[in-house]
């Protein structure tokens, strides 16, 4: 078995799509495949974007074009702005859990679709921690994601803000001041002036400076990146 054909396998058992991170942690342990290089990542990365086998569904996300009528429904399409929501909520999710934080997002997205999964099997906090009083805790459990550490405290309060205004994120931000938080807008990249203007607004002098702003690209590579350095752990494991 060649490379490409370790690639193709391993999307085709993970339902023919797969992200460059899934690749990276299943491509290199399939059996019979010699990866003679010192970058195999880089190799993946060229092998998916041979347009004679394979497609991008959004950057990151691949599939095989014998799968282009049986992936999952929300996959088929081309993304809409609901489903870019979902999506970067579900990498967020999975960024957090590699990052060993604990993961919540609101019950009402748990049963929107990620990758052809529900969102909430991803996540490993089903009720929000009670860590503060309940108006505030109820609050949060409205945040888009939210990261706890192991003392079950919030360590990131993330927003997707796909298209809608940033202004109520904010005031969600100021409302969590008090806990040693970071607060972040994920957003396309084209809003990164609409959030610097905004969050000069003397409403939010107290969260600004550690209120960031993360492009769905940033998100994107953090998440691959992420997944590789999983890859190598275990391949120094093995080894």
């Amino acid at each position: 078995m060649n490379q490409r054909e370790a690639v193709i396998e391993a999307m085709r058992a993970n339902g023919g799509f797969a992200t460059l991170g899934h690749l990276y942690n299943e491509a290199l342990r399939i059996p019979g495949v010699k990866w003679a290089t010192k970058t195999p990542f880089s190799s993946i990365n060229r092998i998916v974007q041979n347009p004679k086998y394979f497609f991008r569904i959004r950057p990151g996300l691949w599939a095989l074009l014998e799968a282009k009528d049986k992936l999952p429904g929300d996959l088929r399409e081309k993304p809409k702005p609901e489903s870019d929501h979902t999506f970067y909520q579900g990498l967020l999710v999975q960024l957090g859990n590699i990052r060993k934080q604990e993961t919540f997002v609101p019950k009402q997205d748990r049963g929107k679709v990620f990758l052809g999964k529900p969102l909430g099997s991803l996540v490993t906090v089903d009720d929000i921690y009670p860590f503060t009083y309940e108006d505030v805790v109820r609050k949060a459990a409205a945040v888009d994601v939210v990261w706890f550490n192991d003392r079950k405290f919030p360590t990131e309060f993330i927003e997707v803000e796909n298209t809608t205004d940033m202004h109520g994120a904010f005031l969600k931000f100021v409302l969590f001041g008090a806990f040693y938080s970071t607060f972040r807008i994920v957003a396309p990249a084209a809003r990164k002036a609409e959030f610097d203007s905004k969050l000069t607004h003397l409403s939010f002098a107290t969260v600004a400076k550690r209120t960031k702003f993360t492009s769905y690209s940033v998100v994107t590579a953090l998440h691959t990146q992420a997944s590789e350095a999983i890859a190598l752990e275990q391949a120094w494991v093995a080894s």
